[in-house]
């Protein structure tokens, strides 16, 4: 199904195509639903294959590791939220397979036992092969991973053993050499380059995200990034964006800068890269009546680097999102994306993040809405083109009871005949309702002249 915005009413595909520009007073721009994706470099799991992670979830099967283990880093703050927002409710997780990966193996007698996956992971198992001391010619067979049990096989010969969630068996014959332990060796993880990560963007274009993530540093890859958000929001009709560390030259709507880091309780200090993690967590999570501007990092000390005023202010305006140091909590200053350069079509209200959730909210779910029930199925007529008003006045009236927009009125929305017989043109004028961030204040003192 087509989407995307336009120009003139030229396109060939039937599909739902939206423009949001400024409008005198009004502003309207793209938001946000839940859902982050990541391409993360790992040492266990399946290559070029999107897993789909529910917070809460067991990782271990996803990435080999346990939410304790500092492989798992990356997940448990992007799952964290904020103090006044929820986290994500799904991460898309990619490995990306990369050059050089070997597969971690042992040899036990005529047993060969070989590692999942490429990766170091696949050194931390380890095989006890034990007669089985009731049954004469009966071996136990146990995968151990970090001194526990994950799988358990009893068998008389070699060809009866089954593949695990860890390791793969081959060899012939009954004949079983014992072992107390003999662990596996020679896992290497695979070096990963820019073009795994066109192949990430590639794959993901499949499925619906509101935001991905980058948290590495090659230019060449922010820039692609960049290009594919902006791509697939204008031209494809999904709204989303990217979080990333320096790629505020950016200067869209579609990227987030973090612009410097945080010391985390237990002294971890993560990089502006590594804070992208919880930032794209938390601004998928955020609903789109609410603003990330003063929310709390969750078990964050201090900012790193903390910044002054100035810098403060600096950052700002060159359009990254930066942790500042406030009443013993790290909150983020404000929650601004690198949209800089303004225009009547795109004014300064773009820049908020919080406008932003508010419409792409409104756009990704008229995409999916007029994409299911009403493209192809609703006669372009005057009781059918009600039905679509009836419809879009029907979802704004419960943004704006939500405090996601105001002011609105059903006269806002119109739906008219386009210039084909099978097109309609909707025009939707909408004011999303902002945080409050400044306050400016005067405080009049009154001197009684009567007094001494």
């Amino acid at each position: 199904m087509a989407g995307g915005t336009w120009m003139s009413q030229n396109k060939v595909q039937p599909g739902v195509y939206i423009n949001t520009k400024s409008s005198g007073n009004l502003s309207a721009s793209v938001g946000e639903k839940g859902v982050v994706a990541i391409a993360e470099p790992l040492s266990w799991g399946p290559c070029e294959v999107i897993q789909t992670i529910i917070p809460g979830e067991d990782l271990t099967p996803y990435i080999g590791y346990d939410v304790t283990n500092e492989k798992a880093l990356f997940l448990k703050e992007m799952m964290k939220g904020s103090d006044t927002t929820p986290g994500p409710i799904k991460i898309l997780l990619y490995r990306p397979k990369g050059t050089g990966g070997v597969k971690a193996s042992g040899t036990i007698g005529a047993l060969s036992v070989t590692a999942l996956y490429e990766g170091i992971r696949g050194n931390d198992i380890t095989m006890i092969v034990q007669e089985d001391p009731d049954t004469g010619g009966t071996y136990v067979v146990s995968t151990v991973v970090d001194g526990r049990t994950v799988d358990e096989q009893t068998v008389t010969a070699l060809s009866e053993l089954s593949a695990n969630a860890w390791v793969t068996f081959s060899g012939t014959g009954n004949t079983f050499t014992e072992t107390a332990g003999t662990a596996l060796s020679g896992g290497v993880d695979p070096t990963v380059a820019n073009a795994d990560y066109s192949a990430f963007l590639t794959a993901l274009e499949k499925y619906t995200f509101d935001i991905v993530v980058y948290d590495g540093t090659e230019s060449v890859v922010i820039e692609a990034y960049a290009s594919f958000v902006k791509r697939i929001s204008e031209r494809v009709g999904r709204k989303c964006q990217a979080v990333m560390a320096g790629a505020e030259d950016s200067n869209t709507k579609w990227v987030i800068s973090a612009g410097n880091g945080v010391k985390l309780s237990d002294g971890t200090v993560l990089t502006p890269q590594q804070v992208t993690w919880w930032l794209g967590g938390a601004e998928a999570g955020a609903p789109y009546n609410q603003s990330l501007t003063y929310s709390r990092y969750p078990n964050a000390v201090e900012a790193s680097p903390k910044l002054t005023d100035t810098e403060i202010e600096e950052a700002i305006q060159k359009g990254k999102l930066v942790f500042i140091d406030t009443f013993d909590a790290v909150k983020v200053c404000t929650d601004i994306n690198t949209l800089t350069s303004f225009t009547v079509d795109k004014q300064k209200c773009f820049a908020k993040n919080r406008v932003m959730r508010v419409l792409n909210q409104f756009c990704n779910d008229v995409y999916k809405q007029f994409s299911l029930y009403y493209i192809g199925k609703t006669n372009n007529n005057d009781d059918g083109r009600n039905l679509l008003k009836g419809w879009i006045v029907g979802y704004l009236n419960e943004m704006q009871a939500n405090g996601g927009v105001q002011n609105f009125v059903p006269d806002d929305v119109e739906v008219l005949a386009g210039n084909e017989i099978d097109a309609v043109v909707v025009n939707v004028a909408i004011q999303p309702v902002d945080s409050i961030e400044k306050i400016y204040m005067t405080v009049n003192v009154s001197v009684n002249s009567d007094s001494e």
